[in-house]
């Protein structure tokens, strides 16, 4: 509610049954009932509104190419500017986008992420530098060295679509040596990665790896556009936006191209599956919670109405639907896969049910390749949920790839 009573500030769009649509911010007069949409025009979906005190505005936040901003918009219409862009640092486990903030008094408190610290609290007024007021890890972390994160863009080879991208370099980094690659590949699929503080990435950093974290095609934080390319699409060029990310690093020339490694959770899951189907470059993957059939998916999943409306052009059943379904499942291509291939998924997970997990484990054993599977009990779709669990999926990734390391050949 304005601070006037006279609107309302909401956030929505139009359903066009795509399976991601950019949100909108709109006013609603309550006078005359109607509805006008701000800044129409702009490209990143809206998360968080707040009037300022006056009510001549409103800030929102926003994610844009994998960072979290804190913008003003008056509420005449016009652009969006953007008062901050490092919101963010409230996703513990992977490099996330996402964060908080509220507005009193005319200042703003927000959570402020940075690739070396979860998040603090920082407060600013519109026109000043923010002040950050905590220092909440520096007893954890202030003692320890983390790998160093780095931006980096490529052009796709499917067709030349602009792909951002970091790296996490080892603690002890020297470029003159030879390193293994881990190609960490987000959920989703329609959600971003971001210069964030993460667990799992620093702790790979740390074992060694060079960690290569991809936004590929259908990543949110890039418009409306760049997600719309996996629209009925998915998986498709994102493996190619994934492996000429992995190239590019290898370019650089601290790379041992013998020493490939890749891991996924959820929509990464699926990629990681679709990846060893489709490549035999990777020494091992780790496949965490995964969707492998999408039939069996559609009508399992908890979110059942929403996949089969959204994600695909028509029910499961209906003629000629088979082929499409069966065309984008990891599963069409299991006659493919000779990497060593583990599976991780929480036994309590009804987002990517562990049905899907046992049957690319099944399927991976019938063909006679190297798989085990992980089932985490009391772990849900967020195994990240407790820090065990994120552990029990650090430390079985870590030991799986470390079991396939070129001088110990196959495992025991």
């Amino acid at each position: 509610m304005s601070p006037d009573g006279r609107q309302i500030a909401y956030l929505g769009y139009d359903d066009r049954k795509l399976g991601h649509h950019v949100t909108k911010l709109y006013l609603l007069d309550l006078a005359s009932g109607r509805s006008t949409a701000l800044a129409e025009s702009f490209e990143y979906s809206i998360d968080n509104v707040a009037w300022d005190r006056d009510g001549r505005g409103l800030f929102v936040g926003y994610d844009r190419h994998g960072k979290g901003h804190i913008g003003w918009i008056s509420a005449r219409g016009g652009e969006v500017q953007s008062l901050v862009d490092d919101l963010g640092g409230t996703s513990m486990g992977r490099p996330y986008t996402g964060g908080r903030f509220h507005v009193g008094n005319g200042r703003i408190a927000y959570t402020r992420g940075t690739e070396y610290r979860p998040s603090d609290i920082a407060v600013f007024e519109r026109g000043r530098p923010a002040r950050v007021l905590t220092d909440l890890n520096t007893d954890v972390l202030g003692s320890k060295r983390l790998g160093k994160v780095e931006e980096f863009r490529v052009k796709s080879s499917a067709d030349g679509l602009d792909i951002q991208a970091w790296i996490v370099t080892p603690p002890d980094f020297d470029p003159s040596k030879k390193y293994p690659l881990l190609l960490e590949i987000h959920g989703g699929p329609h959600s971003a990665y971001g210069p964030q503080f993460a667990p799992e990435t620093q702790l790979y950093a740390s074992a060694g790896y060079v960690v290569v974290y991809v936004n590929p095609r259908g990543s949110t934080s890039y418009g409306q556009a760049f997600a719309d390319h996996i629209h009925h699409n998915y998986p498709s060029h994102d493996y190619d936006d994934l492996i000429t990310s992995v190239d590019a690093v290898i370019a650089r020339g601290y790379i041992d191209s013998e020493r490939l490694y890749v891991t996924g959770g959820s929509g990464g899951g699926v990629l990681t599956a679709w990846i060893v189907g489709h490549t035999d470059r990777f020494r091992a993957a780790v496949v965490a919670k995964p969707v492998i059939n999408w039939t069996s998916f559609v009508l399992t999943a908890d979110f059942s109405p929403m996949f089969v409306n959204y994600w695909f052009p028509m029910k499961p059943w209906e003629p000629g639907a088979q082929e499409h379904y069966w065309r984008r499942s990891p599963l069409a291509y299991v006659g493919n896969v000779s990497t060593p291939t583990m599976l991780i998924t929480g036994e309590e997970d009804y987002r990517t049910p562990i049905s899907e997990t046992e049957q690319f484990y099944q399927a991976l054993q019938l063909r006679r390749v190297e798989t085990a599977m992980v089932r985490i009990p009391g772990a849900s779709h967020g195994i990240n949920a407790r820090p065990s669990h994120m552990l029990a999926q650090v430390l079985n990734t870590l030991a799986w790839f470390e079991r396939y390391k070129p001088e110990s050949g196959k495992g025991d």
